[in-house]
C-alpha cells in the first residue's frame, strides 16, 4: 500500500521562489494618468495704431467753382500683427491714395456748399466719412478718416469785415443790457430807500447826512409828492359830490368814492376836518 506524498511547507516554499525567479512577478496595472490641464486661450491679436496728419489741405471746389474748400484730413490707420514702424511706413506711402479716396467722397458735396459755408461742409463731409475705413477688409492694415474744412483765403478776408462789426455790434448789446440792469436794480432800490424815508419824520434831517445832492434830490421828491395831494383830493371831493354813478346808485357811488377820500387823507395826514 503506498502513502501520497506531501511535501513540508520548506519545501513548497523553496518551490515557490524557484517559479518566481523564473517568470518573475505578476503584471501589476500602472494607475490612471491625471487629466491634462485645458489648453490656454490663444492670445489676442496684438492691434496697432498709428495717427497721421496729412502735410497739405485737399482742395476740392465750392458752389460756383470760384473758391476752394482746403480739406486738412486726419487718418486713423489700424493693423494686426504689424510693428508700429512698419504701419507708418505704410500709411506714408499710401498718403497720396487715402487723399485721393478723401477728394473723391469729397467733390460732389463740396458744389453743394457755398464758398463761405465750410462749417456745414464739414459737418456734413464728417457724417458721410463715419463708420467707413479702406481698405474694406479689416483683417488688412486699414485707416479711418476724418477732416477740417477751411474757406478759400480770399473767402477768410472778405469775411474779416463782417465778423469785426458783427462781435462789436453783439458785445455793445450785451452791455447796453448789462446798464440796463443795473439801472433798473439800482432805480427799484432807490424807490424803496425813498418810500421808507418819506414815512419817517425825521428824514429830512437825517437826509443831510447822506450828502447835499442826496438831501436836494429827496426834498424835491417830496415836495412834489406834496403838491399832487391838494389836486388830487379836489378830484376825489368832486366825485364825492357828483350824480352821475353810471349804475352804481347814487349813495353806493358817493360812499366808494367818500371811503377812498378818507383813507387817502390818512395816508397823508391831512386833516379831515378841512373838507
Amino acid at each position: 500500500m503506498s502513502t501520497r506524498y506531501i511535501p513540508r511547507p520548506s519545501a513548497r516554499r523553496r518551490w515557490w521562489q524557484i517559479l518566481l525567479s523564473l517568470f518573475g512577478p505578476a503584471p501589476v496595472s500602472p494607475p490612471p494618468a491625471p487629466p491634462l490641464p485645458p489648453l490656454p486661450p490663444p492670445a489676442p491679436p496684438q492691434v496697432v495704431t498709428y495717427r497721421l496728419d496729412a502735410p497739405q489741405p485737399i482742395l476740392v471746389p465750392a458752389r460756383g467753382d470760384a473758391f476752394d474748400f482746403r480739406l486738412f484730413a486726419v487718418y486713423s490707420w489700424r493693423a494686426q500683427h504689424m510693428s508700429a514702424e512698419a504701419l507708418r511706413q505704410r500709411a506714408e506711402s499710401y498718403l497720396a491714395w487715402a487723399a485721393g479716396i478723401v477728394r473723391e467722397r469729397a467733390a460732389d458735396l463740396a458744389r453743394e456748399h457755398e464758398p463761405h459755408r465750410s462749417h456745414e461742409l464739414e459737418r456734413a463731409l464728417n457724417n458721410l466719412l463715419l463708420g467707413q475705413h479702406w481698405p474694406r477688409d479689416e483683417s488688412r492694415p486699414h485707416f479711418t478718416v476724418q477732416v477740417r474744412v477751411s474757406p478759400d483765403e480770399r473767402v477768410r478776408e472778405r469775411l474779416r469785415p463782417y465778423w469785426e462789426e458783427r462781435i462789436r455790434l453783439e458785445c455793445d448789446h450785451e452791455l447796453q443790457q448789462l446798464r440796463a440792469r443795473h439801472t433798473d436794480e439800482l432805480t427799484r432800490r432807490w424807490c424803496e430807500v425813498l418810500r421808507a424815508l418819506e414815512d419817517d419824520p425825521v428824514t429830512a434831517h437825517a437826509a443831510r447826512l447822506a450828502g447835499e445832492q442826496f438831501a436836494e434830490v429827496f426834498r424835491r421828491y417830496v415836495t412834489e409828492r406834496r403838491e399832487a395831494v391838494p389836486e388830487l383830493l379836489d378830484l376825489l371831493r368832486e366825485a364825492v359830490r357828483g350824480h352821475n354813478d353810471l349804475g352804481l346808485g347814487p349813495s353806493e357811488y358817493t360812499e366808494a368814492w367818500d371811503a377812498a377820500l378818507r383813507t387817502y387823507q390818512r395816508q397823508h395826514g391831512i386833516d379831515q376836518r378841512a373838507n
